[in-house]
């Protein structure tokens, strides 16, 4: 069980006016992405207080505790990884095999995993869903901290999100290097989506597609979304006859990693209160290109 109080910190104390970034940076070593990891992993206390706002108002006489320990251990999840969060919004990369939110029985989903954090570290809110991955995609997400930064986000999504990229192990290999697929979507009664060149009463969807890596048996390709719709990416790569690996909705049986080969990589947004562009980045999981290395010394 983790214990606060076991945890080292060094402390000083403010001597002007200033805000908590720049304070660091001025007396801490070390880098300023360094830095940064140390605040948003809330290993900074401020008069005692965990903060992650690099923005927070120092006054002089304030003391500032900066946490020796090498990572944070106040959150601890196998399926969960925390990326970046403030007050009011929290971004997290999450493994495949867990859902975004709770559904039906299922008791195993991020949004549970996080308001148990925040009861944890004390935080008056609770995790409110914003948009979704499906249970085997892996990858970044923002979840937002109270329901008026929700109801921004959600109504402002379009606006706010200025790159969204989704990096894919497919099968077979790409003809083209880089392309275009745009068709509407819409579920059937078994609530399999598929696709239509004319308008057949679904969403218009439009993806973007650029080969990163190929051999034979595969490529590695990375998405770009233009629209966010159900399942987009899974059906259009189906559609160019180079289904994701590992989907067993929409795919051909190809399974090399037994787990549905999608990651969500890229996430760039406007933040929804401060406003300033947050530009977040995973790097492609390994397996997706080992298979790609490995079809080569074949």
């Amino acid at each position: 069980m983790y214990n606060p109080k076991l945890r080292e910190y060094k402390h000083y104390t403010v001597s002007k006016e200033t805000q908590l970034l720049e304070f660091l940076l001025d007396t801490l070593p070390g880098s300023r992405t360094k830095i940064k990891s140390t605040l948003q992993g809330r290993g900074i206390k401020v008069n005692g207080k965990a903060v992650t706002q690099f923005d927070y108002a120092l006054q002089p006489g304030d003391k500032v505790s900066v946490s020796q320990s090498k990572k944070n251990d106040t959150f601890k999840s196998r399926y969960v990884s925390i990326v970046y969060e403030d007050k009011y919004i929290i971004v997290i990369e999450k493994k495949p095999g867990i859902l975004s939110m709770a559904a039906g029985h299922s008791t195993l989903n991020v949004k549970t995993v996080l308001d148990e954090y925040f009861k944890k570290t004390r935080q008056p809110c609770r995790a409110h869903v914003v948009h979704r991955l499906d249970r085997d995609t892996s990858g970044l997400m923002i979840y937002a901290k109270d329901m008026e930064t929700e109801q921004i986000l959600e109504h402002e999504w379009h606006d706010i999100v200025f790159d969204r990229r989704y990096v894919a192990l497919c099968s077979g290999e790409f003809e083209e290097q880089t392309g275009t697929v745009a068709n509407w979507l819409k579920d059937n009664k078994s609530y399999v989506t598929y696709s239509s060149p004319v308008d057949n009463g679904g969403k218009y969807a439009v993806t973007h597609f650029y080969v990163l890596d190929r051999s034979i048996e595969h490529s590695l390709v990375e998405f770009k979304l233009e629209t966010g719709r159900k399942n987009q990416i899974r059906v259009h790569s189906a559609d160019m006859g180079h289904p994701v690996c590992g989907d067993v909705k929409y795919g051909n049986g190809d399974s090399p990693l037994h787990r549905l080969c999608l990651h969500a990589y890229v996430l760039c947004f406007h933040h929804p209160v401060t406003h300033q562009p947050m530009e977040f980045s995973t790097p492609i999981p390994p397996q997706f290109k080992e298979i790609i290395n490995k079809d080569k010394k074949k």
